[in-house]
Parts: C-alpha cells; structure tokens; sequence
C-alpha cells in the first residue's frame, strides 16, 4: 500500500477495461481517485453505482465523476468538481478510447474523425480543463494510455491506429511545453490484449458495407487476426490487462522526477523499447541541435523565474 504520499487522481473513461482496472488499483494503493464516464445518470447509471459500490465494500476513496471527453464543457466541470472537492489534482490519466475495425476505404472521413473526436480531441479537452490548475502549482503528472501501435503497425485497424498516433504526438509536443512548468509526461504502452477488455466486442465497424464487400479477399485475415494475435504471446504468459493498471500504480507512485517518458507493457514481444529507444536518441540529438534541449527534461521553475 502506498499511503505516504496519497495523490488525486481523474481517470478518463474508467466504466470498463484499463480505465475502470486502472481507476481500482490506484484506489487500493490509497490514492483518491475519481472515476470518470459518461452519463452516469442514465446510460452509464448501473455502471456508476458499481464502482460506488466496490469502493464501499473495499474502503476505498473511488469516486465517480461525469466526464464526456467529446466536450469542453462536461470536462471543465468535471476538473472544477475534482478541485471544489479536493483542492488540488495531482495525476491525469488520459484513457478514454474507442476502436474501430475494418478496411480503411470503407470508413467514411466523418466516421473516423468522430472517432479522433474521442481517442486524439478527448485528450485535448482534458488537458485544457485541468493544465491551468497544474501550471499555476508547478506540479503534476499527466498519464497517458497509449499504444504499441503507434511504433508496430497492425492491420485491419487503420482509423485507431491513426488516431492514437495523434494522440502519442499530442502527449509528446505537449509535454516540451508542460515540462518548462514542472508537469511529467509518461506514456504507458499497452500491446494488444485479445482478453479483459470491451475494446474488441465493443468495436464500430464500418456503415458502408459495400466496400468492405468489395475487400473480400482479405476476408479470411480479419477473421484470424485475433487468434494471430494471441499467437504472439508466450505460451506460459498470462496476457492480462491488470499488468498495465499495475504499471499505471508503480509510476505514480515514483517521486517526481524519475518517472520514466514512455513504458512497454506488451506481452507480443513486439521489440517496440528497441524503437522507442532509437526515436527518443534521434528526438533528442535533433532538439540539441536546435538549443532546445532543455524541453526534453523536467524543469520545476523557480519562484524568481516565473
């Protein structure tokens, strides 16, 4: 249990997989953690009154708080409710995402930007709602949920695929900026999970089923392409979710400033910290050759700087 140093933490899209096991765990190690979905009055409402109820049963500070990251407003207030409540938010941790599967031609633009609205535009929002208050303490940690995918490319799910890439660019341009403030980055990247999840059973598929037809041919890869995925796991591992609340649990609970950029937890053996490794080489030569070096560590500014 981690009871020394207890932070306020917003988890976005917390009613079920990595957010809802997430927004557990940080609650069990003694942090005061707000729940976030939407529509917890109506269509949301059983699912809220479960995690009221599981915090209740396990004595815990987990709250439930409406946060729809599709809009401004909803996530102003939701930030407002957290720092009437609380006085102060400690940890953001971004993970409200939707997946889509199926051929990218056969998704309409509107289609796949209504779903950057949420995995890449829902960050956006957050941030603008809870980075004023971060700023003005100097403090801060904003976690997000990203993905191997951004570095190992997967078919059959191009329209994800592209905007978890944005929201990884995001986080990174993001955190130059917020760092000169004394707010840590870390982007957690999950691999794929075929189990623990809604992610897949959940998943939108394309409306115009006209062209999909007319990718039949690759038909018979998309039915396999859960089934090869699993194949990538070892055959003793235990592929679950948990591992990436687990991770989420380590990092906050590291002190500022040693907190790591990125973290791998994927169970493909997809070799994705070798890539990781290089970008971050090349990122920071190309910085330091601009004299912007400095964007790329933690600066807790002094009180005379500022």
């Amino acid at each position: 249990m981690n009871h020394t140093h207890p932070s306020v933490i917003l988890v976005t899209g917390a009613a079920t997989g990595i957010g809802q096991l997430a927004a557990h765990s940080l609650a069990e190690a003694g942090h005061t953690v707000y729940a976030s979905m939407r529509d917890i009055e109506k269509r949301n409402a059983a699912r809220a009154q479960k995690e009221r109820d599981y915090a209740t049963a396990r004595g815990v500070d987990l709250r439930v708080v409406e946060l729809d990251v599709t809009s401004q407003e909803s996530a102003d207030r939701a930030v407002q409710t957290i720092l009437t409540e609380q006085g102060h938010i400690d940890v953001v941790l971004h993970n409200a995402g939707h997946l889509m599967v199926g051929y990218v031609e056969a998704f309409t633009a509107e289609e796949i930007a209504h779903l950057f609205d949420t995995n890449a535009m829902g960050v956006v929002r957050v941030n603008r709602a809870v980075l004023p208050h971060l700023r003005e303490r100097g403090a801060g940690l904003l976690l997000y949920t990203g993905s191997t995918t951004t570095v190992v490319v997967p078919p059959f799910l191009g329209p994800y695929v592209a905007s978890k890439m944005a929201m990884d660019g995001l986080a990174q341009t993001t955190a130059y900026e917020v760092s000169q403030f004394g707010i840590e980055t870390c982007i957690v990247m999950p691999g794929a999970f075929t189990q623990g999840t809604e992610h897949f059973p959940h998943a939108t598929r394309p409306a115009d089923t006209a062209t999909m037809e007319a990718y039949a041919r690759l038909d018979g890869m998309v039915a396999r392409n859960e089934e090869a995925t699993s194949s990538l796991f070892a055959p003793d591992v235990d592929a679950n979710p948990q591992a990436v609340a687990d991770e989420v649990v380590r990092i906050v609970g590291l002190p500022a400033g040693t907190r790591p950029f990125r973290s791998l937890v994927d169970f493909t053996q997809a070799h994705v910290e070798e890539g990781n490794a290089l970008l971050w080489k090349l990122q920071k030569d190309f910085l330091d050759r601009m004299g912007f070096g400095s964007l790329l560590t933690q600066t807790v500014p002094q009180p005379n700087e500022v």
